[in-house]
């Protein structure tokens, strides 16, 4: 009887086991090729979803001009190979972005590849967090993360291996007493699970111990990338006291950036135009073709500005702008550096801001998405600058004929950044 009662028993366990197994490497699978994830650490850097160029050129409609899916997969994974095996549109789309090579992605695997393609084809619109004013445009720059939470993921598999046991028990229990009742012996008392476990603890204390060790490891490693996470602020987007509207500015009317943030150029930091920029054109521009008279009357506030009158009769009041991107005391950081040395485009740390309203922060500004660029990204115009004739022979010779990135003149040398 009780070889009878065990058997079921272990099919029952058999059965659960495969079962949770599927579950759990079907959920890595889904996140193994969340094409959005793969897309933000490897691609969004120098592209867009939409038609505005950074580094490379924007990959809207990417679809229809590219030969195919196979195609884009093998120009993602190695688009010099590509090139060098005489395809003729690899060897266009080289000529038409300046002649500057992609990086390699070889570390792709054929499913990740898969999943990327489909995600740049057709990419998910979402509306960002925080105030409303933001288009789609933002949200497709700011892929959304993918695929499962794993906190409920694993909530959800204790849940379920908590029923499990309670079943399991309960069904041992009465198999157990009715068993007794044949045999004419007496039947057990329940006992509670917790007196049940520790009898279960003292006699398998090496499974215990195994056991322990799993959650202790589980949750260091849980708590690792909790505290990785801190200070990371991808996707704030705080209220200003005045909703400035970027696209409006910069994206309808073209205004160039460098117009109010003047230093951009000349210093380490981009400058927070004062009011008196803003009155540049507001003298005589009183009311905006969203938010009406409510937003330029806070700059004639700030300014003390009549418009009535046409005077400054009224005492000026700063603007408590809201600052966006933040970066720790420890880190030096110049614009002028990257601005007019490295020739980098706005949008590579601040997304697209021609499509937005209120900044927002769409990068994540840490340490290794900084190395990533300078590993990346190529040292423009070494050939025609006398500064760099010497060292640039010297790199040409050890590096053959690799392109010369940031990394290779010492862009990732702690010194550069930490002092």
């Amino acid at each position: 009887m009780d070889t009878m009662c065990n058997k079921p028993r272990k099919q029952i366990l058999a059965i659960i086991s495969f079962l949770f197994l599927s579950f759990i490497f079907s959920a890595n699978n889904v996140s193994a090729a969340d094409g959005a994830k793969i897309f933000k650490q490897n691609c969004a850097v120098c592209h867009s979803l939409g038609t505005n160029k950074l580094t490379g050129p924007g990959l809207a409609g990417i679809a229809t001009r590219a030969p195919g899916d196979e195609w884009l997969k093998k120009w993602i994974k190695n688009n010099v190979e590509l090139r060098k095996s005489g395809d003729a549109y690899a060897v266009k789309v080289f000529n038409d972005n300046n002649q500057v090579p992609m990086s390699a992605f070889e570390f792709l695997s054929d499913e990740e590849l898969t999943a990327l393609v489909e995600y740049i084809k057709a990419p998910p619109v979402e509306t960002p967090k925080g105030n409303s004013g933001a288009t789609g445009d933002v949200a497709a720059a700011v892929p959304a993360e993918q695929g499962m939470n794993p906190l409920a993921l694993l909530i959800g598999v204790i849940v379920f291996l908590i029923v499990i046991v309670a079943v399991l028990r309960g069904v041992r229990f009465s198999l157990k007493n009715l068993q007794n009742e044949k045999q004419g012996l007496p039947l057990e008392e329940a006992v509670g699970p917790w007196t049940e476990l520790k009898s279960w603890m003292s006699v398998n204390k090496t499974k215990t111990g195994l056991v322990i060790l799993f959650i202790v490891g589980g949750l260091s490693s849980a708590g690792w990338y909790a505290l990785k996470g801190i200070g990371i602020y991808e996707g704030y987007h705080p209220t200003q006291p005045i909703a400035f509207n970027h696209k409006l500015h910069a994206g309808d009317n073209a205004i160039d950036c460098q117009y109010c943030h003047s230093t951009v150029e000349k210093s380490k930091t981009a400058s927070i135009p004062s009011v008196n920029v803003c009155m540049n054109c507001h003298k005589g521009i009183s009311q905006g073709p969203t938010t009406g008279t409510a937003e330029i009357a806070k700059i004639y506030e700030a300014a003390g500005w009549d418009p009535d009158k046409g005077a400054y009769t009224k005492p000026e009041r700063p603007i408590q702008w809201v600052k966006v991107h933040n970066l720790p005391d420890f880190v030096f950081f110049s614009h002028q550096q990257h601005v007019k040395v490295g020739k980098q485009d706005c949008a590579n740390c601040h997304g697209d801001l021609k499509t937005m309203t209120t900044a927002q922060q769409v990068k994540p500004l840490t340490m290794a998405w900084c190395i990533e660029c300078h590993n990346k990204t190529e040292v423009p115009g070494m050939k025609d600058n006398p500064y760099y004739e010497s060292l640039h022979k010297k790199l040409a010779e050890k590096y053959k004929d690799q392109p010369i990135t940031v990394a290779k003149m010492g862009g990732i040398e702690c010194a550069k950044c930490h002092y």
